[in-house]
């Protein structure tokens, strides 16, 4: 083997390496864009599910109080 067919063996070696280094990190990286996906649409649901929760207790809230209301006016 010449010395020029060396250089080019090296050469493709170190494309190569430099090609599974890049897919690694792609890989990685959409993991990790999955991962925080998927935490984000968690916190979401979380969220809406209170934000649903507080509206209906001051919903009950305002209707309870409605009527008592109501029933102190309607004897007067």
């Amino acid at each position: 083997m010449s010395m020029q067919e060396n250089s080019d063996v090296i050469e493709r070696i170190h494309a190569l390496e430099t090609a599974q280094a890049t897919q690694a990190a792609t890989a990685a990286g959409a993991q990790a864009t999955t991962a925080a996906t998927q935490a984000g649409a968690a916190a979401a649901t979380v969220a809406a599910q209170a934000g649903t929760l507080a509206t209906m207790v001051a919903g009950a809230a305002g209707f309870i109080v409605g009527i008592f209301l109501g029933l102190a006016i309607a004897k007067y």
